[in-house]
């Protein structure tokens, strides 16, 4: 099976008068590639109803599965004013596509796991305190979860919520094929590196470097991630490690979406 992997679409800030939308420009790359199905590794959009409505126009566009776990823009939901969280969560779940609690066993024996992971402040840097991560807020700079995410517990508790679920689902599906699928990252490979002056600070809310020990432990052949922006393919043990984030359109190198998204797109042969 070919599976494109792509994430961070951020399709309300990368329309543009005169080109196709994102997913269209997607669903134009995927049918090039003869994709037998796609993942998208979160943060579609700034807003729940735009980001199913994308999903689900991908899906009936590229006529394939089109495997998504939210980002945390994708929690945000800027425009329809939900507050709650897991109301969110929940909404997404009714995508027949969201592997969030939900994993797939393909008829080939592959197993797609996933769920949007959270961060715990593993990845940051030295010289911080548990307190200064905790404000969410540097250098006149707030991290914009703060504002926009509500799960009434704190960020290490909702990481660990997610953790937990993972690896319940690897545990059930030991010894398996597994591509493990988290919108924030699963190696410090994958942060900013430094020296930098600003993620420094920021880098503590990337991921964690917990999942990392999942795909030790259960073997996991792809571990598949998106959030910071960055292209990238890391090997890891057994463990085949791909970054790969459409991003804003002022980080783009080309200058059509869907040439962009042509260079952002990754193939994995499933087999």
């Amino acid at each position: 099976m070919r599976i494109g992997v792509i994430s961070d679409l951020h399709v309300d800030l990368n329309e543009l008068e005169g080109e196709p939308p994102i997913e269209e420009a997607l669903a134009q790359a995927a049918g090039e590639r003869r994709l037998d199905g796609l993942i998208v590794a979160g943060d579609v959009s700034n807003d729940m109803n735009l980001s199913l409505a994308v999903l689900r126009g991908l899906k009936e566009r590229c006529g394939i599965p089109v495997w998504f776990v939210p980002g945390n823009h994708d929690y945000w939901s800027k425009d329809n004013g939900i507050r709650d969280t897991w109301q969110i969560y929940r909404q997404y779940r009714t995508f027949e596509d969201c592997l969030s609690e939900r994993p797939v066993q393909l008829d080939n024996g592959w197993v797609l796991i996933g769920n949007s992971g959270w961060y715990d402040y593993t990845m940051g840097e030295p010289g911080y305190t548990f307190e200064e991560f905790e404000r969410m807020r540097a250098m006149d700079r707030t991290w914009q979860d703060s504002l926009y995410v509500t799960w009434g517990m704190s960020n290490r508790e909702i990481h660990r919520y997610f953790y937990e679920r993972l690896e319940r689902e690897l545990e059930e599906h030991r010894g398996k094929s597994i591509a493990m699928i988290t919108h924030m990252l699963g190696h410090p490979y994958f942060k900013v590196p430094m020296p930098h002056p600003q993620w420094s600070y920021f880098n503590a809310f990337l991921g964690s470097t917990e999942y990392a020990e999942l795909y030790r432990r259960y073997g996991v052949r792809y571990g598949i991630m998106g959030h910071v922006h960055y292209r990238k393919k890391h090997t890891d043990g057994g463990t085949e490690l791909i970054c790969a984030c459409l991003g804003y359109r002022k980080e783009w190198r080309q200058p059509s979406a869907v040439e962009e998204i042509r260079d952002c797109l990754q193939t994995i042969v499933l087999e």
